[in-house]
């Protein structure tokens, strides 16, 4: 199995075992991942991620540096402690391995929202895990 169906099949066992809400599952595709010959122990981890209109994510954290890029439409971001941010096309969002991720939606019930997150993590550590 390659890096990427593994992480795919990683993410939706994750995202389906964490969500317990009625809002539409945002569609996650594992692209890239390698790990870092510099940093042993440590991968790198590129996904693709679609919120539907009014979807969203359940409460989740990454163990890991998650370096968030907007393609496409809106999205609310929010991890605890932190402040509810509304981001569009071209602004980012940072969330750190100690991060519990509250917030994660589209802001639009009509349109689709897509973006790009970077995962700096352990080797072997699921990509999505549950909070704590």
């Amino acid at each position: 199995m390659t890096h990427r169906k593994h992480y795919a099949a990683l993410l939706i066992f994750a995202y389906g075992a964490l969500d317990a809400s009625a809002q539409p599952a945002p569609d996650v595709a594992a692209l890239f991942s390698m790990e870092l010959a510099d940093i042993p122990g440590k991968e790198v981890l590129m996904l693709s991620v679609e919120y539907p209109p009014g979807g969203a994510d359940p409460v989740h954290r990454h163990d890991a540096h998650a370096f968030v890029y907007v393609l496409e439409g809106s999205i609310v971001m929010q991890v605890r402690g932190g402040d509810e941010v509304t981001l569009t096309s071209g602004q980012t969002f940072y969330e750190g391995p100690n991060d519990v991720h509250t917030i994660g939606r589209n802001s639009s019930t009509t349109q689709p929202a897509k973006f790009l997150v970077l995962l700096v993590k352990s080797t072997g550590v699921a990509p999505v895990l549950p909070a704590e």
